[in-house]
């Protein structure tokens, strides 16, 4: 592509490497450091003048070093006058901060819209936002690109039975994201959700929250937009008793569950143990589109019996240690998809096509 340059921020160079060879162009070259109190530096080493310019930086395991290089390399392309900057983030930071979570909290993901706004961004490129309507914080577009089609066409290929499987969401915020996929691979789907106890009976396929595995906390209908980490911290109250909801036939079926993230490991393995060990399903695959992995939640799930498989993509990155000792991972590639958003924008081209579904 003429007139182009992609530049990689330190976050994700491999996958950018992989974007740049779809593309057939190298990475433009700069350098990234940092002084020795912590301060990023940024020297662009190639002409970026009259350029299109995309940059590449996705969340990390400090996440705060990586947003504060990527304002500077927006910023030093701005200034070296580039005709136009495109910020491609696979994982959007403080997505799950989309709103207040208290009467003064900071709706983060706005703030941090602002500062690429302000830095000089004219264009964002993204996966599978946490929340769909903070596409509305930015004053400039923002192609909100999805994975499910690179899902679904995983599954289809490598779930035995995939036509049996049982499209299952995890909390009640996560319906549309289930019933889009379900209704795409024309399966059933699901929902396990958590109520404080109630008296009385007639509720079938729940069970106590108590009788899960100590630490295990299964968000639900709570709030439908809450994070994981949420819900599971109000769910570990000692002092409530809560219920768990299984909502579906699993019985004698390949349950996939869905989310748009893994972070903590506490709500996917109550999820997964409920469909095995109430609802009677014979195989489980833990499916999101970030595996963000915070703590050691990559190493609880791999040690849980009643999880079979781990399947996300290459939005964040993990570790080549921790993938290898993981053997219930998979990693499925973006890079054709993100590769392929980056060539269209750039030639002024439409990206629906890249929403749709290929049978195969």
């Amino acid at each position: 592509m003429r007139n182009t340059l992609i530049f990689a921020g330190s976050s994700c160079p491999v996958l950018t490497n992989k974007i740049c060879e779809n593309l057939g162009m190298p990475p433009a070259e700069a350098e990234l450091s940092q002084f020795s109190n912590g301060e990023t530096s940024v020297k662009i080493l190639k002409s970026v003048r009259e350029k299109d310019v995309f940059i590449i930086q996705s969340g990390s395991p400090k996440i705060n070093d990586t947003i504060m290089e990527l304002l500077i390399m927006i910023s030093a392309c701005k200034g070296g006058s580039a005709t136009k900057i495109t910020a491609v983030l696979p994982y959007f930071p403080y997505s799950r901060q989309s709103k207040k979570k208290s009467h003064r909290g900071a709706i983060t993901a706005r703030m941090l819209s602002n500062l690429l706004g302000v830095a000089g961004v004219k264009h964002v490129i993204t996966v599978d936002l946490h929340a769909s309507q903070m596409q509305g914080f930015f004053k400039c577009p923002v192609d909100n690109l999805h994975a499910e089609p690179l899902i679904a066409r995983w599954i289809r290929h490598n779930v035995p039975n995939w036509r049996e499987a049982v499209v299952v969401s995890k909390n009640a915020g996560g319906t549309k994201r289930v019933t889009s996929l379900a209704d795409a691979l024309k399966l059933n789907f699901g929902m396990v959700t958590t109520d404080r106890k109630r008296g009385g009976s007639g509720i079938t396929h729940s069970m106590i929250l108590n009788q899960l595995e100590d630490g295990h906390a299964l968000g639900g209908s709570l709030e439908a937009e809450e994070s994981s980490d949420e819900e599971e911290d109000k769910l570990q109250d000692p002092k409530v008793e809560h219920m768990i909801t299984l909502v579906g036939d699993v019985r004698n079926r390949t349950v996939l569950i869905i989310d748009d993230m893994i972070d903590k490991a506490g709500s996917w393995i109550a999820a997964a143990e409920t469909v095995v060990k109430r609802g009677f399903a014979k195989k489980v695959y833990c499916i999101a589109t970030h595996g963000v992995f915070g703590g050691d939640a990559l190493e609880e799930m791999q040690k849980c019996e009643c999880i079979d498989a781990i399947v996300v993509t290459n939005s964040y990155p993990i570790s080549e240690e921790r993938a290898k000792n993981a053997t219930k991972l998979t990693v499925l590639d973006l890079s054709y998809l993100l590769s392929e958003a980056i060539r269209r924008n750039h030639y002024g081209e439409s990206i629906s096509p890249l929403f749709q579904h290929i049978q195969d």
